[in-house]
């Protein structure tokens, strides 16, 4: 049963996320450890941009046209093609149309690399012509690299696979600690009818332990550089294998074997599980569409973005339109800077037609609202935590994280330390070695976890013959039901609200809507303690958070809200719930500084809703009386 599609949606430029660990490797499909890696880093400079042409402006009427912008653009800020041998000047830099982009952006591509003061030179030019809305670099990015060891013991869950390797090994699955409570979902939703698009380096289709029937779509190639796909034409193609992203060339990126990193994703989101083989998958029964966008030394924002929109159903000129659009998507993937157009105008087609997108938040343990495209708007950005259920050392944090998932990487050199799942322990081709089963370590890891969970709930839904959730809605339920951390975050390193937790997702997404002609009827809301603050409140746009709060009469009440990024307006009622068209009061400032006060209040319940005016994160919410 194909379920109906939710309505928003995420993504934008990628590296992907996690490390390895050196140690034994094992082949006939037992684990495989891998030693420990840091995030490849972007190159600078460049030769592609991203340029969206305003409407109805004459340079937007033609190929040419749009060419010559960037001509005219370059003899303005000096920029020129290399002297040739021979000649006493240098000619005039030289671009060549690439293709219309699924955002309706332009690609092009320019005669030569330009150094970075160059570009910075180029763009600054294009931004101050009148026909062009926006431009950008084509920025390169790669997947968060990832470490891979060896087991924990795990416990015995409400449903036990007969996997043989789980309960030494995925801890991160049923662990009380650091896990995600699966086994207790298992017994609601196991994610029959949904489609999970794992956007990646592709994927080995057939692992023992993924192939069957039509669990893994056909999927798509996005690469349009033959280098970085290694499939010898810059033509992107049906199908997502997995090439191999290995380098042996230092001046091109850096070196490195293959990762197989889209193979290990796609199993924690879905591996066959209960199968008597390997290990187990979050929603195993839901289909994975792998999409392939990072190859050798990464892949481009250009191609990620339009496979964000294809993915989600949207038209890409020259890829045949996707049957099975994807209910989440998930990006273990990034690139430090800001959220530029190019990735936000795919987030908001994707939102559009539909798809949550879940992005791990990135393995540099600094600040993601520097990382993209977990820093654009509306996204569901997944920090780390390890085995303790505490923060990973090396999770981005910040307001822009709305939630953990196990990541894994804590204790290295110890099985317990990572998360386990499909993998491969060839160093370079997919046919180098054999298939295997691989330890690794990263937000790549967690923002699978989180992406699969959204599969069970709207499953869930679907299978009660419920309405599946809006993508804020969706959004706002993981974060609402996340447990809290079993360990204490520092609060100027914050990862959002807790740890993903599968059960109590969908608990809450099946409770039965109290009937609101019954007088015993209470709005389903979060109390608030009295000068209390509850700390990292995320939504998207248009997303509502409901809290509660029980009033002495007269003294001055007074309902704050501080802090983070984003904006949020407040509503408040007595004894009944808000709505944004019927309130006792609100306040609706642009940012998240708001103050609601009433100087007589009565005794009672007051209700105060935070509705996204646009999506928000790390806010702060408290009651004063």
């Amino acid at each position: 049963m194909k379920i109906r599609k939710l309505s928003a949606a995420v993504t934008g430029i990628v590296f992907a996320a996690g490390l390895a660990a050196t140690g034994a490797q094992a082949a006939n499909n037992t684990p495989l450890v891998k030693g420990l890696s840091s995030p490849a880093t972007q190159s600078g400079g460049g030769d592609r941009l991203i340029i969206k042409y305003r409407a109805g402006n004459v340079a937007a009427s033609s190929v040419s046209s749009k060419l010559t912008t960037v001509r005219t653009a370059a003899a303005r800020a000096g920029v020129v093609q290399a002297r040739a041998a021979g000649r006493s000047a240098a000619s005039p830099l030289t671009a060549r149309y690439g293709r219309k982009l699924g955002t309706g952006s332009d690609l092009v591509r320019i005669s030569r690399k330009l150094s970075d003061a160059e570009l910075t030179s180029l763009i600054t030019e294009l931004k101050a012509d009148p026909a062009v809305e926006s431009v950008q670099v084509d920025r390169k990015m790669y997947a968060f690299r990832d470490f891979k060891t060896a087991a924990a013991p795990g416990v015995q869950p409400a449903m036990t696979p007969n996997d043989p390797y789980y309960a030494q090994y995925q801890w991160h699955l049923s662990s009380p600690t650091g896990g995600i409570n699966a086994p207790a979902a298992w017994d609601v939703s196991t994610g029959a009818g949904t489609v999970v698009a794992v956007l990646d380096t592709g994927i080995l289709p057939d692992h023992p332990d993924m192939k069957s029937g039509n669990h893994l779509l056909a999927g798509y190639d996005f690469i349009s550089d033959a280098f970085v796909s290694r499939r010898g034409t810059d033509a992107r193609a049906p199908g997502a294998l997995d090439y191999g992203d290995w380098n042996d060339d230092a001046s091109q990126c850096r070196v490195d074997d293959s990762s197989w990193h889209g193979t290990h994703v796609a199993g924690t989101v879905a591996e066959l599980t209960n199968n008597g083989v390997g290990m187990a998958g979050v929603a195993h029964d839901a289909q994975v569409l792998p999409v392939r966008v990072l190859g050798r030394c990464g892949g481009y924002t250009s191609d990620i973005v339009d496979a964000i929109i294809w993915a989600s159903g949207g038209t890409v000129d020259g890829v045949p339109a996707n049957q099975n659009p994807a209910e989440v998507i998930n990006l273990s993937l990034g690139g430090s800077g800001a959220c530029e157009a190019a990735e936000q105008d795919a987030v908001d087609l994707a939102i559009a037609n539909g798809s949550l997108v879940v992005i791990a938040a990135g393995n540099s343990g600094a600040n993601a609202a520097n990382h993209s495209p977990g820093n654009c708007d509306n996204v569901v950005t997944v920090g780390a935590t390890g085995v303790t259920g505490g923060m990973a050392y090396y999770s981005n944090y910040g307001a822009t994280v709305e939630i953990s998932g196990p990541g894994g990487g804590v204790n290295e050199g110890s099985p317990t330390g990572y998360v386990w799942q499909a993998g491969y322990n060839g160093t370079t081709t997919p046919t180098s070695g054999a298939y295997s089963y691989m330890g690794m370590a990263g937000t790549s890891m967690a923002s699978p976890h989180v992406a699969a969970v959204a599969a069970l709930v709207q499953s869930a839904l679907a299978e009660a013959g419920r309405e599946p959730l809006k993508p804020a809605d969706l959004s706002a339920l993981l974060i609402k039901t996340a447990r809290p951390f079993p360990v204490s975050i520092p609060a100027s390193t914050p990862i959002g609200s807790g740890i993903v937790d599968a059960a109590a997702a969908l608990k809450e997404a099946l409770k039965e809507p109290c009937d609101p002609t019954e007088e015993s009827c209470a709005p389903d809301a979060t109390p608030l303690v009295n000068k209390v603050a509850v700390g990292n409140v995320a939504g998207a746009t248009g997303s509502e958070t409901l809290y509660s709060f029980e009033a002495k009469a007269g003294a001055t009440l007074s309902f704050m809200t501080y802090g983070g990024r984003g904006n949020v307006d407040v509503y408040v009622s007595v004894g009944e719930e808000p709505t944004t068209s019927d309130f006792d009061a609100k306040s609706a400032r642009t940012g998240n500084s708001e103050t609601v006060r009433f100087t007589a209040p009565v005794a009672g319940t007051y209700y105060v809703k935070l509705v996204g005016a646009a999506s928000y994160s790390g806010v702060s919410v408290v009651a004063r009386q």
